[in-house]
């Protein structure tokens, strides 16, 4: 219902289609200016870290694996990275190329999902994937085949492509086959050509105007494009170890939301995920996936977060030619994991999630039982720049008709890729004209 001539303007939308999770928006117009925007998550949460207290080191994995089904690679990572620290070892060699094979895996089904399943559909105007599908069922196709493949890799190496089991602190608990290894690297040839035509055909998307403010912050590596190791930087300068991670970035309770806010140093929110990745870390994609980001119109940096779908297309380019490194370079190691004893300590682990810098923290006693557990995940960090960048695009917006208007934050919000299940612990939107 609208009302014009200064009334109140409301606009309801049940639920926002194509992100995970529900959450709603509302936003608050006076005299012609956007004076309030709130992104808020009505899930409830789910105290993982609560439920990890009291457990012992060796069962985070497993646990925080069910914190989100696309991207549970990212929290066993995490955790163990966390855990090893904690126990004094560091896991290297094979064994750590292995994990970046499985990480590669993720990257590979995650963002192919986000980009043909979720994302795609706005640009071309569709109101799903099954609708794009049947104008486009060769496109579709194509990318149901590419997720496949990183599903496959993350089966062959976890276990299971949905809440791996073969992954433990220290390790594996098993070796993948030789045999698999090989027959993977014939599909992921296939899967790399198929990632250069998805670059290729998402950069002839129309794109809006627009430019992401504030500080942009991912791990960068010193040699590798970062996914499992580095220190954490931003554009502004910041450049510290993981550990340092809450002297610089902390969480805070807002009223309208059930998720804690990321809050970083800087005036503005910060940022993480494939644009800060790709801007800070973009001379060290491998030489297909630079030429790909070149040949599609990217810089050495990209701040516009509509043409995210391509940077995360240009992303899956490089896990498949870094799985295809790691198969073709790697030597079975003589043990799956390394031996990790329990000792009393604090431990930090940070890893480059599809949708960013996912951190964790915890500290042990001597037997090794868990006292406290933090969590931090993508999705909460971005949660005031998307407010913030709401806040400008519907600015420049407020002549559009409700319907209009809604498709278009609704399509602003997927920028993001936003996992909201991940960050509890979308869209009923409504606007309101004074």
């Amino acid at each position: 219902m609208t009302h014009r001539n200064g009334e109140t303007r409301r606009l309801d939308v049940a639920a926002l289609a194509r992100i995970e999770g529900e959450a709603s928006l509302h936003v608050a117009v006076r005299d012609g200016l956007v004076t309030d925007v709130q992104l808020s998550i009505f899930e409830p949460p789910r105290f993982f870290e609560a439920l990890l207290r009291g457990r012992a080191y060796t069962e985070p994995p497993d646990i925080t694996a069910r914190i989100c089904g696309i991207c549970p690679v990212a929290y066993q990572m995490s955790a163990c990275q966390a855990l090893e620290q904690a126990c004094g070892v560091s896991v290297d060699g094979q064994v750590a190329q292995l994990r970046r094979l499985l990480y590669c895996g993720e990257w590979i089904e995650s963002h192919t999902l986000h980009i043909y399943m979720l994302h795609a559909p706005d640009f071309l105007g569709y109101e799903s994937a099954i609708a794009l599908a049947g104008d486009h069922r060769d496109i579709v196709e194509r990318g149901l085949q590419l997720k496949k493949v990183g599903n496959d890799i993350v089966s062959m190496i976890g276990g299971r492509a949905i809440h791996p089991v073969n992954v433990r602190v220290g390790g594996f608990y098993k070796l993948p086959v030789a045999t698999d290894l090989e027959a993977m690297a014939e599909r992921l040839r296939w899967a790399r050509d198929a990632a250069i035509d998805t670059a290729r055909w998402v950069a002839t998307f129309d794109f809006p105007d627009a430019r992401l403010d504030g500080d942009l912050v991912s791990l960068r590596h010193e040699h590798e494009y970062p996914m499992n190791q580095g220190r954490l930087v931003s554009t502004s300068g910041l450049d510290v170890a993981v550990e340092e991670f809450s002297e610089h970035f902390t969480e805070a309770h807002v009223a309208h939301s059930t998720a804690l806010q990321g809050v970083g140093p800087g005036p503005l929110p910060h940022t993480v995920g494939p644009l800060a990745r790709y801007s800070l870390n973009s001379e060290r994609l491998s030489p297909t996936a630079r030429q790909v980001a070149t040949d599609t119109g990217l810089g050495a940096a990209c701040r516009n977060p509509f043409q995210s779908i391509i940077v995360r297309a240009v992303e899956v380019v490089f896990a498949c030619d870094e799985a295809l490194r790691i198969i073709e370079e790697y030597e079975a190691p003589a043990r799956p994991h390394l031996e990790v004893s329990a000792r009393a300590g604090t431990g930090h682990g940070c890893t480059e999630a599809p949708r960013g810098s996912l951190y964790h923290r915890y500290t042990l006693d001597a037997e090794g039982v868990i006292t406290n557990a933090v969590i931090v995940p993508p999705t909460a960090q971005n949660q005031p720049s998307i407010e913030r960048s709401l806040r400008q695009f519907v600015q420049s917006r407020l002549h559009l008709d409700d319907a209009e208007l809604t498709r278009q934050c609704e399509q602003a919000i997927r920028n993001y890729d936003p996992c909201i299940s991940c960050a509890t612990h979308f869209l009923d939107l409504r606007l309101d004209r004074g």
